[in-house]
């Protein structure tokens, strides 16, 4: 019986051009090789899969070609690229350095170099997995790689190029390789299934190559392993899907579908079938969150794109992002974030995904989209309350209507929410209903700054007047509580009340006074908070300067405390003294801190301060203080 070869070595690219997905690196390669500019060490980094080694064994084996092609390719034909082919060239050297990391290997590796090739041009050493090799050996390779001989080529091979050491990377040409694209690998899967005679579902071929996130090689496995499993050599969509064991995507619209109309016993189901069918929870929260991802980017023309799936898939996210509003999706990838990384520490994982759904469920009722008005093709908005847009004169929408003199239009100006009540059209008039000139009224009824004739106010027969924009408010009490003092007024339209802010008079105090509010705010402080430090700063001397306390700090960590307690001591104050002017200022007296004695240097300079004649004594006698 014929011996079994996996696809990932039975397709090995063995040119350039066959490469998948590196035309990046492969170009320059060939390009380097035409030219003759080729480095004396190469890096090949990336993930797993991408053909790292594969290009290794390409160059090497098209360095030492002795018939190239025109377009730079290995002719396959000559004794070198013959004995490569039988992996029995004597100038290619493969090392693997995670099983091969010592610095005996790399001196080994150095003996070997020093010997020029028997035929051809170069010597070619592929290592594999360099990063393994270790710090000894890296610094016994450093001298070696930076001038070697110029027979001598080294091609390095990492999945992890940040283990590397710097001087390492300085000496090296470095390629980095892509991850390659789903839709190359799936091309790729086809090209192969048409050779081996199998019949592929592109679904099928294009859920294998998004399942094996760039790696070709990953791929590759996945397709036999397909292979075997359909015995009429036929590769469905639905039988990858249990192979693999993806959850589909029917799951993920249909979960979509069910939150978005707030269903939430639904959802805990399809949940629960999730789960039954032995899918893991957390990859479960991870792939609705991809899910609304995608949706999200649905939303703009611009970033359909990055959607790789295939186009009956890409249609049903069309359809489905028309219907998600925008407040849904962000809201929800946020609290799926949050899901995410909390999943791991919650001991009932199953409840912290549920939970999960509940809020998704409810996010219907809380962001309340239905109630949004639906915008016009153009993005504008209605601003006339009716529903209706507004009018264009000369090519610019009319915010606000045409003043006219009946009582229809003074009614339409003064119409106000019935929550904030605000105009509702984001403007407030500021002529009242009865067409008085004025913002308040006295007790009877008239206008305190109208024109009186006969003791009755003149009606104004002038356009009314629109004030300018303002913020509207956010509650009833703020639209109808005024700032300013004054009595209270009632309008003679709505009936609403203006209520005046309260004032309160300051009153005068005294350093007597002050001192025991200030003692009983430190009192106060001392059962809250019972802290040496705090205590220290409040039991300061104080000085008064009119309203301004002044106080004297030692240091800026009691700066530090007193800025954490002003706020509170300030309104503490204010609010026992009755008086809104009272502030606090301080400044920092550093103490001079007395030098303690203790060499036997100190005890000759403190005695010398004394007797400056001991410094002469020294100077005659040439002594030396013993330390």
């Amino acid at each position: 019986m014929e011996n079994f070869v996996v696809s990932a070595r039975k397709y090995r690219p063995a040119t350039f051009d066959t490469v998948v997905g590196q035309e990046h690196i492969t170009t320059t390669l060939k390009n380097a090789i035409r030219t003759n500019h080729l480095a004396s060490a190469f890096l090949f980094c990336g993930p797993r899969g991408v053909g790292k080694t594969t290009c290794a064994r390409i160059l090497a084996k098209t360095i030492n070609c002795q018939n190239l092609t025109p377009e730079g390719e290995a002719c396959d034909h000559c004794e070198s690229c013959v004995s490569f082919n039988q992996n029995a060239s004597f100038n290619i050297h493969e090392l693997d350095a995670a099983s091969n990391n010592s610095v005996e290997d790399i001196r080994n590796l150095i003996d070997q170099v020093r010997y020029p090739p028997q035929s051809g041009k170069y010597k070619i050493y592929i290592i594999d997995e360099v990063h393994m090799l270790s710090s000894a050996a890296f610094n016994a390779f450093l001298k070696t790689l930076e001038e070697p001989p110029s027979y001598a080529i080294f091609i390095l091979a990492t999945t992890e190029k940040h283990k590397i050491l710097p001087t390492i990377l300085s000496r090296c040409q470095i390629f980095d390789f892509n991850r390659i694209q789903p839709q190359h690998i799936a091309d790729h899967l086809a090209t192969i299934a048409g050779k081996e005679g199998i019949t592929a579902e592109s679904e099928a071929l294009d859920l294998i190559a998004q399942k094996a996130d760039g790696g070709l090689r990953d791929a590759l496995s996945m397709f036999d392993l397909n292979v075997t499993f359909a015995a009429d050599r036929v590769i469905r969509y639905k039988e990858v899907l249990d192979n693999l064991h993806i959850l589909d995507y029917d799951y993920y619209f249909k979960l979509t579908d069910q939150l978005l109309a707030g269903n939430l016993a639904p959802s805990l189901m399809t949940l629960d079938e999730i789960l039954r069918k032995g899918f893991d929870g957390h990859q479960f929260v991870v792939g609705l969150c991809r899910h609304f991802r995608d949706l999200l980017v649905c939303k703009d023309a611009a970033t359909v794109q990055l959607l790789q799936v295939t186009e009956n898939v890409r249609r049903q996210y069309l359809d489905q992002s028309t219907r998600a509003p925008m407040s849904f999706l962000l809201s929800a990838l946020s609290l799926g974030g949050q899901c995410d990384m909390n999943y791991k520490q919650a001991k009932d994982q199953r409840l912290h995904t549920e939970l999960w759904l509940m809020k998704l469920a409810n996010l219907r009722n809380l962001l309340n989209w239905e109630a949004l008005p639906e915008l016009p093709p153009n993005g504008s908005h209605s601003l006339n309350g009716s529903g209706d847009f507004p009018e264009k004169k000369n090519g610019i929408p009319q915010l606000t209507p045409e003043p006219t003199h009946d009582s229809a239009s003074s009614q339409a100006l003064t119409e106000s929410h019935p929550i904030t009540s605000e105009p509702v059209n984001g403007y407030r008039p500021a002529v009242p209903a009865n067409g008085v000139n004025g913002l308040s009224s006295t007790g009877n009824g008239q206008n305190s700054h109208a024109p009186k004739t006969n003791g009755a106010a003149t009606a104004v027969t002038s356009k009314p007047q629109i004030a300018p924009p303002t913020r509207p408010a956010s509650s009833r009490l703020r639209s109808t509580v005024s700032l300013t003092a004054g009595p209270v007024q009632a309008t003679a339209d709505e009936g609403d009340v203006v209520v005046a802010a309260p004032t309160r008079p300051d009153r005068p105090f005294i350093f007597e006074q002050l001192q025991a509010a200030w003692l009983a705010f430190a009192q106060l402080r001392r059962q809250q908070n019972d802290s040496a430090t705090e205590q220290l700063v409040l039991n300061r001397e104080l000085v008064l300067d009119g309203t301004t306390i002044h106080l004297t700090l030692d240091n800026t960590l009691q700066v530090g405390y007193l800025t954490e307690l002003k706020p509170d001591l300030l309104g503490y104050l204010r609010d026992k003294l009755q008086n809104s002017q009272i502030q606090l200022e301080h400044k920092v007296v550093v103490q001079e801190v007395k030098k303690m004695i203790y060499s036997s240097l100190d005890k000759f300079n403190f005695m010398a301060e004394k007797n400056p004649t001991l410094h002469d004594l020294r100077k005659v006698l040439n002594l030396e203080v013993d330390y």
